[in-house]
């Protein structure tokens, strides 16, 4: 079929992430004619590089009121759709087609091989068998709007490709060199959606301690992380965190991010961490004496390494103004304490967040109460579908991100009218 002719598809899909595909492949196995549009040369490009290459497909929280209680103030609107697809179906998704699961802390669920490459696989054979038809390198320029319907959607190089419905799953704006660069939210402002202004919602923070690009790469499974603001405690989170050459991302930086991003508004934000959580003060110093006698001859530069890992402990070292050659038998009782108090307030000010191109998703998005989450349709144009990251939707970081995709995305591709 030539594009430039005006035979309707049932629908076009345009974006080819994890909504996307989900939405093409479910509206094709119901026996829809399924056009999917992608910018880039090949599908996914996010979706291989999220979880660090690993992909986090989703949080085992099967309780949906629970896991729709971290989607800040969207649980109304989202429940609808969570209570058609949700957890569960989607990890069915995914063994069915013989993609092993394996849950990590958090109830974060990533694939068994580690690699999001069996998570794009799944969908893409899926899509393959029941014939979806994908139209790669091509950017769209707009929607096709006559006497107020959608009618299709208008190529930048001035084709026009009709459709019964179209699916917007073009995604926020985070990580734009994958295609992200907010193109649904232009189209949709133009035919008089609503839609608010995106911002980083998960990102990394940069730290004004050059020392930290010594920790590069440093992972702490556990650390408690405490905001503060003039001194007075704004926020306090449990989890993992991870080093960068400027600064600390991990689920628990991340998670934190949007908050950090709104202290900074009015004034310096510092974070303090509690590099040991399960020790208080008293059994830290209890631990530190033990350490002490156990390598009273050895210089103390050589005696941090099975309390902390061996590449932070030289950091300690050096911030903590002790002698790094004293020996640890003549290390005094006010040095001690004074080790003890940093080991639990390892602390960073921080310089700012790190921009769209670092952030692992957006705030922002369509309003929700112009969406039916019901069928994922628009409002205003009943056979538009909105999904994924065009919606104002606030999660975490742990697996909710795509699970929202899997969920608004299916929801979409089931209820599409097909024709008969």
């Amino acid at each position: 079929m030539k594009l430039e002719e005006e035979t309707a598809w049932d629908s076009v899909i345009i974006g080819g992430g994890p909504a996307g595909m989900m939405a093409a492949g479910r509206a094709a196995e119901r026996g829809a004619r399924v056009l999917l549009i992608e910018k880039n040369d090949t599908l996914g490009k996010k979706l291989l590089i999220t979880g660090g290459g690993r992909c986090n497909v989703t949080n085992a929280e099967f309780d949906t009121r629970k896991l729709l209680a971290k989607f800040k103030g969207s649980d109304k609107f989202l429940f609808s759709a969570f209570s058609q697809w949700g957890v569960e179906e989607t990890l069915d998704f995914f063994h069915i087609r013989n993609m092993e699961t394996k849950e990590e802390a958090l109830q974060r669920v990533f694939p068994i091989t580690n690699k999001s490459q069996s998570v794009w696989d799944v969908l893409v054979e899926n899509m393959k068998k029941y014939g979806v038809s994908v139209l790669s390198k091509s950017a769209v320029a707009s929607l096709l709007v006559e006497n107020k319907e959608i009618t299709g959607v208008i190529l930048k190089n001035k084709k026009i490709i009709r459709a019964k419905s179209v699916v917007i799953a073009t995604g926020g704006k985070s990580r734009p060199e994958t295609g992200s660069t907010g193109d649904g939210f232009e189209w949709l402002s133009k035919i008089g959606h609503k839609v608010i202004d995106t911002d980083a919602a998960l990102v990394p923070i940069s730290v004004k301690e050059l020392w930290v690009k010594k920790l590069a790469g440093l992972s702490l499974p556990e650390a408690k992380i405490t905001l503060l603001q003039n001194n007075e405690k704004q926020e306090v989170k449990t989890g993992k965190i991870l080093f960068t050459h400027v600064g600390l991302s991990g689920p628990a930086i991340l998670n934190m991010s949007r908050d950090i991003s709104e202290l900074l508004k009015y004034g310096e934000v510092t974070i303090s961490i509690d590099l040991l959580p399960k020790s208080d003060y008293g059994q830290l110093n209890t631990k530190l004496q033990e350490v002490f006698k156990e390598n009273d001859k050895k210089k103390f530069k050589n005696s941090l390494s099975g309390l902390v890992p061996s590449s932070l402990a030289p950091v300690i070292v050096e911030l903590s103004g002790i002698n790094p050659d004293i020996a640890c038998n003549s290390i005094s009782r006010e040095e001690r304490l004074s080790l003890v108090k940093l080991l639990k307030h390892f602390t960073f000010s921080v310089k700012g967040l790190l921009g769209l191109d670092k952030a692992i998703v957006t705030s922002g998005g369509v309003s929700l109460d112009e969406v039916d989450f019901k069928t994922m349709s628009s409002r205003l144009y009943p056979n538009l579908y909105l999904v994924g990251d065009i919606l104002n939707v606030d999660r975490p970081s742990g697996g909710y991100s795509l699970q929202l995709c899997w969920t608004t995305g299916y929801v979409a591709g089931n209820t599409i009218p097909i024709t008969s």
